[in-house]
């Protein structure tokens, strides 16, 4: 097995932890039906996960890296995006 780069193994982590909050984002835009904030965060969303992916065929230990980052993610965006139950979803039209 080849080294790990302390480097690379931060990268696909912060990758991947941006990747999840992209997702959020994303699913966030389609609740919400607006295509244009949709597509955007999905184009961003596949290039982050890109460089993830890229980066752990190398190597595939770098893959717990990206599944460390995959939970900060997602952890992080639903806190920072925490609404009430029963609320409209991020990017909705008030009423």
């Amino acid at each position: 097995m080849a080294a790990i780069d302390p480097l690379t193994a931060g990268a696909v982590f912060v990758a991947t932890a941006a990747t999840d909050a992209v997702y959020v984002m994303f699913t966030s835009a389609v609740v919400a039906r607006k295509r244009v904030p949709a597509a955007s965060w999905s184009a961003i969303w596949y290039l982050l996960s890109s460089y993830a992916v890229i980066s752990y065929t190398e190597n595939a230990f770098y893959v717990a890296f990206a599944a460390i980052g995959s939970w900060v993610g997602a952890y992080a965006s639903l806190t920072f995006l925490h609404r009430p139950p029963g609320g409209p979803p991020v990017g909705a039209s008030p009423e």
